[in-house]
């Protein structure tokens, strides 16, 4: 069948787009900016549609001739995120109604919770575009998981986080509710089985893995498995959700903004109710994996730098998605930059490995307490921070968060291009080039541009000014200086081999 998947460049969709390949379907993938996909390994073997679910009059192409439409994005993290997903839902469910689509996939979170105490907006909002897609008139599956246990996911980042970082916790009192927790494997199998899903069918179904744990109990069983020594959790009822958001984005990568709806979803229990999807997606003959199981499998794609996905792939819609402007009209025609080269005793393909190796582990070759207080500041005031790292340690891909850049371009051996994700008034980018140069050797470009976004642009950039020639100055001796040493190891290791 002809497959769109909505959500290609986030967490899920990058996985299930090439799972659906596998199982030999065509498949179409939308997304904002075509670009967004070029560097993902399958990129070759799918249709990329461009297109935005808020904008309707770009739906009828991308849903043209497509048999079953997968349904996976969501505006967590965003102002007025509840809006933007009824108006994405409404269009989606109206364009896929007039192309004569056979079936929605929609990948939901659980039902909320009847006790209204402590509403969850997040839930309430996947339950809302749940039934806006099930009443559009397109038979559709909802499934309703709740925490996704999987290298990168970002319940699974919290979880790691937390545990590995805090040995003693004072922890809210929700770390005591039930969770039926679901490995990102399972859900991408039940993804997949529900293109083959007969056409009467259009509900919901819950679906979860074998265990049904507290997220306290989850704690411990991740330290286990981890090979950490037990937990001492304390939970106490003073601890708000936005409190709890507030620890939580301060501890973990995952930023208050998405923190706080998924702190808000755990506060209710969230058990499946029935497993009525095996009656078309039977269970594996091994059944289904357990948290234990996912947990291992999770840790392991970590430790080897294969992690396909992580939830910060997906950038909302309210993002800065356009490139480096050449014509900045809209900030008064005013650009900051800062540039910067130096002679690299090394051949061109030595510094670009260590200029695609910056940021994560690795640092940013300069100064780490400025870069270590960027980040915090960034945090307190609701921004990213630098907690993001990388998803592989050695390559990068156009679209991939690095700390609180995202990149937007590279051309291999030549260019790496960050936009800035920091709370900033403006915008900003970090550019580093190689150049060739006599004997093989290299010169290092470095340009830092900032276009500012009225009075606080220009103020924020002369209180800056003071600390570049030790930021970025010291980033260009540093990384010229780490690929001479790299190439000079390179020699020493090739004369001991003779």
């Amino acid at each position: 069948m002809r497959c769109l998947v909505t959500g290609a460049t986030g967490y899920i969709g990058g996985r299930l787009a090439p799972r659906l390949l596998v199982d030999g379907h065509t498949v179409r993938c939308l997304a904002r900016k075509a670009g967004r996909l070029r560097d993902v390994p399958w990129s070759s073997r799918v249709e990329i549609a461009e297109g935005d679910l808020r904008k309707p009059e770009t739906l009828p192409a991308a849903l043209d001739g497509v048999d079953v439409a997968y349904y996976l994005v969501h505006s967590l993290g965003q102002a007025g995120f509840e809006a933007a997903d009824r108006e994405a839902a409404t269009n989606f469910a109206t364009a896929a109604r007039a192309a004569g689509v056979r079936r929605i996939v929609y990948l939901g979170g659980p039902e909320p919770a009847e006790d209204r105490s402590v509403p969850s907006a997040h839930l309430r909002s996947r339950a809302e575009v749940g039934r806006i897609l099930l009443d559009s008139g397109v038979p559709t599956a909802v499934l309703r998981a709740a925490v996704i246990i999987g290298s990168g996911s970002a319940s699974f980042e919290m979880l790691r986080h937390l545990t590995e970082r805090l040995p003693m916790m004072v922890t809210p009192r929700w770390v005591r509710n039930r969770i039926q927790p679901i490995a990102v494997r399972d859900v991408l199998r039940y993804l997949v089985g529900c293109a083959e899903l007969p056409p009467e069918v259009n509900r919901a179904f819950d679906i979860g893995g074998p265990d049904v744990l507290t997220f306290q109990e989850m704690m411990q069983r991740y330290a286990r498995v981890a090979g950490l020594p037990r937990r001492f959790i304390v939970p106490v009822r003073p601890l708000t959700p936005a409190l709890s958001s507030l620890w939580v984005g301060l501890i973990t990568p995952v930023p208050n903004a998405i923190a706080r709806p998924l702190v808000e979803s755990l506060v209710h229990e969230a058990v499946a109710r029935e497993h009525d999807i095996a009656r078309y997606v039977p269970d594996p003959p091994e059944g289904l994996t357990g948290f234990d199981r996912a947990v291992e499998l999770a840790l392991a794609k970590i430790r080897n730098a294969a992690v396909e996905t992580r939830w910060s792939n997906a950038s909302g819609p309210d993002a800065p998605a356009e490139p480096l402007p050449s014509d900045p009209k809209w900030s008064g025609g005013t650009t900051y930059t800062d540039v910067r080269e130096r002679a690299v005793a090394a051949p061109p393909a030595v510094l670009w490995q260590v200029i695609e190796g910056v940021g994560g582990e690795h640092g940013w070759y300069s100064f780490p307490l400025a870069w270590s207080v960027r980040g915090w500041l960034d945090r307190l005031i609701g921004g990213v921070g630098l907690r993001r790292g990388r998803r592989d340690p050695h390559r990068l891909q156009v679209g991939e968060a690095l700390d609180f850049w995202r990149v937007e371009e590279i051309v291999p051996g030549e260019l790496l291009r960050l936009r800035a994700e920091m709370r900033l008034p403006g915008r900003a980018w970090l550019e580093m080039r190689v150049l060739p140069a006599e004997n093989g050797h290299s010169r290092y470009h470095q340009r830092a541009v900032f276009l500012p976004h009225g009075l606080a642009g220009h103020a924020y950039w002369g209180s800056v000014v003071p600390f570049h020639a030790v930021v970025f100055g010291g980033m260009t001796r540093n990384i010229a200086r780490g690929a001479e040493h790299l190439a000079g190891s390179s020699v020493s290791s090739r004369s001991a081999l003779r």
